[in-house]
């Protein structure tokens, strides 16, 4: 089983069909093919492989436009989105809004491995507080689960994916057990200056968890606290391991990674998963909708190959939607057939609602203290050595703050490898200089900036949403979605707070704030979807009335039908999703594997 045709799936009959490969399908198929399930996996985008595709060297002058961000690569050239980005040539969506503050832009990265190759790597557990919000403040929604239910798949994800960081024992920000994390790299000049600051203000920066190796993986040990009792997965693990090399800090982990030093699911999941020789994978795959048989159960998935533009049918005993929370809350609604006249699953009316970004904002520091230093080794993670966990949780409570919910704070400095930006716009330093006194100011300045960015919790509200469009189309013919968006004053009063809180480090560090930290809450915030954060959609619940799934991502009307991504979150932390999709697709997996061993599915 391997890279297939989509006439050859077509022939075949699966155990589980996984709609997506990024952190959610990587992770499902690699825990159902460990075991010894039959997987079809289809995926968007073309195939990938980061072995022969990242610019592992290549600094920004052998780049077209020396990798300036262009419509169709905002990141820049070298960035690991090969095709996608928030517009896709023959996939549009649909705004309800014109007004900046309710508009949602919604990434797409249609590749192997989709988000996986290109994100932060930034690996955040949430806490206790974080699944039970409403219980402490009566706002959004409880998780039916508890962070003692996830923590074990916390624990299977960080030592499967290699996740550095550090246990400090703060307040809902878990630690992990001895042996779980690898050790974090050595903080920057500039890293140590903002914690020596920030403590004086009684703000902890602690080392940051983030999805990069190290050290090497110990394949010697990891496979068989990972796999107990299951020998043949334990040897395909332990080779994975011993090809994936620690980080040597050459090359910014947005374009991928060749040695598989940092997390993509193209280089940890789908290479083991694939040696089991239970998985199938068809690329080029747009999912129509998921059908149903006579008794009302998922019986496959319709698709359009995009290759030669006919439409699939294949066929499985499970159907895992797990291609990124918009996307599969647009299959769900477009599967409308006469049991489910409003899409899929969707008896509670909830299917698309409550969706959720991270509230983000951003502010650039100069600092003297850091101009003119020597040479170092500055050597490292592309940021985000160092972060700042939210640490206002009593005063919250309290009600001395007038936003209900927290956020952290992620920051970088130091010598970054030169581009296009990197003297540009020194006027506000400088006056304005040219020719050798400018040589003179770039060299003064490199090195000078220290950039803040808040990554703050969004609760989810009435007013934003996402439902398919009576109107628009894609190039395949399937109808595309449409988006309501609404920030609450809360993220507002956040992101402001955010502007406050980084104008005060900056202060404290003997620095001066580019510009002037932005007080109006709507400038203020970032746009919904541009963190490339989104949840929500399909919200898991404890009972069938409020909600899609159940705390499995079983979906509640459709007992073989399970939504495995960031659509079942019923809120959204301020700490970055991605290890959460993963930790809850594993124990999502291996519920349906269970089941299918009791021929309950």
């Amino acid at each position: 089983m391997a890279f297939i045709e989509p006439d050859l799936a077509s022939r075949k009959n699966y155990d589980v069909i996984v709609v997506g490969s990024g952190a959610a399908g990587g992770q499902s198929a690699y825990t159902l093919t460990m075991d010894g399930a039959s997987v079809l996996m289809l995926e968007a985008g073309r195939r990938y492989s980061p072995q022969s595709e990242t610019p592992m060297f290549q600094t920004p002058d052998q780049a077209p436009l020396r990798g300036h961000s262009t419509p169709d690569k905002p990141f820049g050239f070298h960035d690991a989105t090969v095709d996608g980005g928030w517009q896709v040539p023959g996939e549009p969506y649909v705004n309800a809004a014109d007004e900046p503050t309710r508009r949602f832009e919604w990434w797409r990265a249609r590749m192997l491995g989709g988000r996986t190759n290109h994100w932060g790597r930034i690996s955040l557990r949430n806490g206790p507080y974080d699944f039970k919000p409403r219980s402490r403040d009566g706002l959004g929604y409880d998780w039916p689960l508890s962070y003692e239910d996830v923590a074990p798949y916390y624990d299977k994800v960080e030592m499967l994916i290699g996740v550095y960081g550090a246990n400090d024992g703060l307040e809902n920000t878990p630690d992990s057990p001895p042996g779980v994390l690898l050790p974090p790299p050595k903080p920057l000049v500039s890293d140590l200056l903002v914690q020596q600051r920030a403590k004086r203000l009684n703000i902890p920066v602690v080392a940051g968890h983030k999805a990069v190796l190290t050290r090497r993986l110990d394949a010697a040990r990891l496979p068989q606290r990972l796999h107990p009792g299951n020998p043949r997965a334990q040897e395909i693990l332990r080779a994975a391991m011993e090809s994936r090399a620690a980080c040597f800090w050459a090359t910014p982990c947005g374009r991928g990674c060749s040695i598989g030093a940092n997390y993509q699911s193209t280089t940890v999941h789908l290479p083991p998963a694939l040696a089991t020789g239970n998985l199938d994978i068809v690329t080029d795959a747009m999912v129509r909708d998921v059908m149903l048989d006579a008794r009302g159960r998922a019986s496959g998935v319709r698709f359009v190959d995009k290759r030669s533009g006919k439409e699939r049918e294949v066929r499985a005993r499970v159907v895992v939607l797990a291609a990124s929370a918009c996307e599969s809350v647009r299959i769900l609604l477009n599967s409308k057939s006469a049991s489910f006249p409003d899409g899929l699953a969707n008896s509670s009316g909830k299917v698309g609602r409550y969706l959720m970004d991270t509230v983000g904002s951003d502010l650039i520091g100069q600092v003297p203290l850091l101009e003119g230093l020597p040479p170092h080794n500055e050597d490292g993670a592309s940021g985000d050595h160092m972060y700042a966990p939210w640490w206002l949780y009593r005063d919250q409570l309290a009600g001395k703050l007038d936003f209900a919910r927290g956020y952290h704070i992620e920051f970088y400095g130091g010598r970054r490898m030169p581009n296009m930006h990197t003297m540009a716009q020194l006027e506000w330093l400088t006056g304005g200089s040219y020719g050798r006194k400018f040589k003179e100011d770039a060299r003064r300045y490199y090195g000078s900036f220290v950039y803040f960015s808040g990554r703050g919790e969004m609760i989810p509200n009435e007013g934003s949403y996402c439902e398919i469009d009576p109107h628009v189309k894609d190039r395949w013919g399937i109808p595309v979605l449409s988006f309501h968006w609404q920030w609450s004053e809360h993220e507002l009063r956040q992101a402001v707070h955010m502007q406050q809180t980084f104008a005060r480090i900056v202060d404290a560090m003997g620095g001066r704030v580019r510009g002037e930290p932005v007080l109006q809450a709507e400038r203020a915030i970032a746009s919904g979807g541009s963190i490339i954060h989104e949840v929500g959609g399909a919200i898991m619940g404890s009972d069938a009335r409020h909600s899609v799934t159940n705390a499995w991502g079983q979906t509640w009307d459709v007992k073989n039908l399970f939504v495995a991504d960031g659509a079942v979150f019923a809120s959204n932390a301020d700490k970055n999703p991605t290890l959460t999709i993963m930790a809850l697709a594993w124990r999502s997996a291996d519920r349906i594997l269970d089941l299918m061993r009791r021929k309950e599915l």
